[in-house]
């Protein structure tokens, strides 16, 4: 990867943190972005604070990453919103799910516009997006999410049919339960409503995984940094589930 020059998005924290520091230290030229500007100096790369959820956002986190680095080689979309504020379908705020849609949806959406005609341009390119086991199957009460994670996918597919005959791949990945901060959050949500302890709800989880874990950020990060790389070439639409072996 040396030279190639990487945006990933959501890369204050978490999954994206990790593929930020993997990707750098396969030589490419890491621009990591999300909101939060505290987040992304800790990581140790080139950063830009953006509302990745608005056109403005994205062009803004595109034009520095060609600013500062060069036109985007590779584009890791990993930020997004979780599902712990949602309700039964019935109950669901209409806002909600256009927030969520704005956010894990939209902004990949304009991600992808603004990169992946670059990279078919300069003949090559390197699309991630991040869904969920959430984008194969469906939760409670997570009507936005789910719906959400679904469309990533189907963005990822998109995108490989349009640029695939320009040598621009573009995949999803699936991961299950990671104790990121998005995922402690629903979980401390989950435990409020069931009246149990935070760490009750994460042995639950970690049960339904036949390791009886859930998984670290880098264990996804891997999977992204090699989708990204020379070797995954022949890799192209394909939605690569993360999950230790379970069904969720």
């Amino acid at each position: 990867m040396d030279g190639r020059v990487a945006l990933v998005t959501g890369g204050g924290r978490g999954i994206g943190r990790e593929a930020a520091l993997l990707l750098a230290a396969a030589g490419a030229r890491v621009m990591a972005a999300s909101r939060s500007a505290a987040d992304l100096a800790s990581v140790g790369v080139e950063y830009v604070a953006a509302d990745l959820g608005t056109p403005e956002g994205c062009a803004l986190a595109v034009a520095e990453t060609t600013r500062r680095l060069g036109p985007v080689d590779i584009l890791v979309v990993n930020h997004g919103i979780g599902s712990a504020h949602e309700k039964l379908v019935w109950e669901q705020d209409p806002a909600v799910w256009r927030e969520t849609m704005r956010v894990n949806l939209d902004g990949p959406f304009e991600l992808a516009r603004l990169t992946v005609g670059g990279m078919c341009e300069r003949g090559f390119g390197r699309v991630v997006f991040t869904s969920s086991t959430a984008g194969e199957k469906a939760e409670r009460s997570g009507s936005a999410y789910t719906a959400s994670k679904h469309g990533v996918i189907g963005l990822a597919r998109a995108v490989a049919q349009d640029a695939g005959p320009f040598g621009v791949t573009s995949n999803a990945v699936l991961p299950g339960w990671v104790r990121t901060a998005m995922a402690e959050r629903s979980a401390k949500a989950e435990a409020q409503r069931r009246g149990v302890t935070v760490e009750d709800v994460w042995r639950e989880r970690a049960a339904i995984y036949p390791q009886n874990r859930v998984l670290e950020p880098r264990e996804v990060a891997e999977v992204i940094a090699f989708l990204c790389s020379d070797a995954a070439r022949g890799v192209n639409g394909e939605a690569i589930t993360v999950a230790l072996g379970g069904l969720w």
